[in-house]
């Protein structure tokens, strides 16, 4: 029940701030959506969770939030202060679209995020996805891979494969999956959109920058990017 509530919180100060647009800097921009803790130099990082909204605080207060929340002990703690610290994090819910101005934008990377949302709210984001990017500019896209969680099911691994499809109870917002993709499904959706040579990728072998630090979960996950 906490991390539910925290994570209605969190949304709730995200959508506050709906209507802003983040200003931008010269040379190629690069956003990454529902990035949680995982970031790399020179990216702006938007994710709702609650760390995203205290980005750039005292590390005192860093260092308790840190110690009250299991889920990012995964990172070292004082990794986990100068990542929040030293990146540039926007504390934003994306359900109310992207806070970046029409063809502003040269890359887009967007990690285990899609399938967080509902088919029609995932339309929308996609479709702000295209309105922000720049002509020719590329939208990587990495989702749990259906195919493999069928695949998972079919070998007798249910409970594994379940697990992709349903969280316990207690789970927060952020963690409960709402819709799955194989690479017809996401291929017709960036489709949709209006996207173009849209295409499957390796794990970390594609066209956006620094995938050698933002693919992860290689087994499970569907990569694939495309241009507007």
């Amino acid at each position: 029940m906490l991390g539910k509530l925290v994570d209605d919180v969190a949304r709730f100060a995200g959508g506050l701030r709906a209507r802003r647009r983040i200003r931008l800097g010269a040379g190629p921009i690069k956003v990454n959506l529902g990035a949680g803790l995982n970031v790399a130099e020179g990216w702006i990082h938007v994710d709702g969770n609650v760390h995203a909204m205290f980005a750039g605080w005292p590390a005192p207060f860093l260092r308790r939030l840190y110690r009250a929340a299991s889920t990012v002990q995964w990172l070292p703690e004082d990794e986990y202060l100068r990542r929040l610290r030293e990146y540039q994090i926007v504390h934003h819910e994306m359900e109310h679209g992207l806070p970046f101005a029409d063809n502003s934008v040269d890359y887009v990377y967007s990690s285990h995020v899609l399938e967080h949302f509902f088919r029609e709210d995932a339309e929308r984001l996609v479709g702000e996805i295209h309105r922000v990017l720049r002509s020719g500019g590329r939208v990587r896209i990495c989702v749990p891979d259906l195919e493999y969680a069928i695949s998972l099911y079919r070998a007798g691994e249910k409970e594994v494969a379940l697990a992709y499809f349903f969280e316990p109870s207690g789970a927060g917002y952020y963690r409960q999956h709402r819709y799955m993709y194989d690479f017809e499904l996401l291929q017709r959706l960036l489709a949709q959109a209006g996207f173009t040579n849209i295409s499957r990728r390796a794990y970390r072998q594609g066209e956006v920058p620094d995938l050698d630090v933002l693919d992860n979960r290689p087994e499970e996950t569907l990569y694939v990017e495309a241009v507007k």
